[in-house]
């Protein structure tokens, strides 16, 4: 984060205080409580957690009230804070296969094992405001039905009994996996590395970069493999023990993109796949960052990299918003003494372009001068 500040001590206090009035409105209206905000702008605190690398519903709507609803300003702030939290260790990867499932579908086959579960979801929505929504009545009665949880083996599992699908990625048995949050970014970058900066990038740049490779930037034809949302349990090994100790669940949404590929020397044609993983429900995330997975890929699969999509120095070190939002909005802050030396530079050039194109006029300007 590109950060310079420069300024009156007492302005800066002045503006803190005049942002902390404008963070609370008008006292007639009752503050926000961080329940309200976790129960009610769920979406966007799952959000805040995603990017912030942090889960925690109750920090990120701390983060989203701090920030005024700036949802970037928000994520900025949880990983500031993240960066305070001792480190205890690395959990085991998670068994998204085993996940209690919430919503689960698949664009690729109608009829799969363990169903279609539609779950809560904007697709069958009209898009038309709700006007009983700001009455603050309730419009629906909760929900009180509770789901067994049932196997649910993955689409990818029934291509690949044909052999019509790659194997899923496999790592070196000695591979340690990297850390962004505490190593710095180096290309080229292994698929674990790739994917965990893709997992915390901005959604809007995602989204805007996976829109691309549908339009003919680097085409390779999607389809939704799977989207799966719910609860998966996070285990720790601890050395003094032979087993390892469950800490809890959290709630993610998993996307498998299923994409052409025309085979290669070393490769038959088959189906190829892209991966999203994200904390919460986010499922436009999680197919965004399927999508520039797979397009990253290209390299690998031997394809040709023609697209911004596909070029992972551009993706990886555009995608970050806070470190984005930091060189952006540091143009902000005073350069004057940058500005000075740009416009006496301007004026020699400009003068020196009067001289060659009037003379005479030149010749003239400097005589009044001397």
């Amino acid at each position: 984060m590109y950060v310079a500040v420069k300024g009156g001590e007492a302005a800066i206090a002045n503006a803190h205080g005049l942002l902390a009035d404008r963070r609370r409105g008008d006292r007639s209206v009752p503050a926000l409580r961080l329940d309200q905000i976790v129960e009610q702008l769920a979406l966007g605190v799952d959000r805040v957690m995603s990017e912030g690398s942090l889960y925690d519903r109750e920090l990120a709507a701390l983060a989203i009230v701090q920030a005024r609803g700036d949802m970037i300003e928000a994520i900025f702030l949880v990983r500031a804070y993240r960066t305070t939290l001792p480190r205890f260790g690395y959990t085991r990867p998670i068994d998204t296969g085993a996940m209690l499932v919430e919503r689960r579908v698949s664009a690729t086959y109608k009829d799969l094992p363990g169903g279609q579960l539609l779950g809560p979801t904007f697709d069958y929505t009209h898009r038309l405001l709700d006007p009983e929504l700001a009455t603050g009545a309730d419009v629906a009665e909760p929900l009180q039905r509770a789901r067994e949880a049932e196997p649910m083996p993955r689409v990818s599992a029934i291509l690949a009994r044909e052999g019509l699908i790659e194997p899923d990625g496999k790592m070196p048995q000695d591979h340690i996996p990297g850390d962004i949050t505490r190593e710095p970014l180096e290309f080229p970058m292994a698929r674990d590395i790739r994917l965990q900066a893709l997992s915390r990038g901005d959604e809007g740049f995602l989204l805007a970069l996976g829109y691309s490779t549908q339009r003919g930037y680097a085409r390779n034809h999607p389809f939704v493999g799977e989207i799966r949302i719910g609860e998966v349990e996070l285990e720790l090994d601890i050395p003094e023990l032979p087993f390892a100790v469950p800490l809890g669940t959290v709630r993610v949404t998993e996307c498998q993109m299923v994409n052409q590929f025309k085979g290669s020397a070393k490769a038959p044609p088959q189906f190829t796949r892209g991966y999203g993983l994200v904390f919460g429900q986010s499922e436009r995330k999680a197919m965004a960052m399927a999508l520039c997975d797979r397009a990253l890929r290209a390299s690998e699969l031997g394809e040709d990299v023609v697209a911004a999509a596909q070029d992972e120095e551009f993706v990886i070190s555009h995608s970050d918003n806070v470190q984005a939002t930091g060189f952006v909005e540091h143009l902000k802050l005073p350069h004057y003494v940058d500005f000075q030396a740009e416009l006496d530079l301007v004026r020699r050039m400009r003068a020196e372009y009067e001289a060659r194109e009037n003379p005479a006029k030149a010749e003239e300007t400097k005589e009044a001068a001397e």
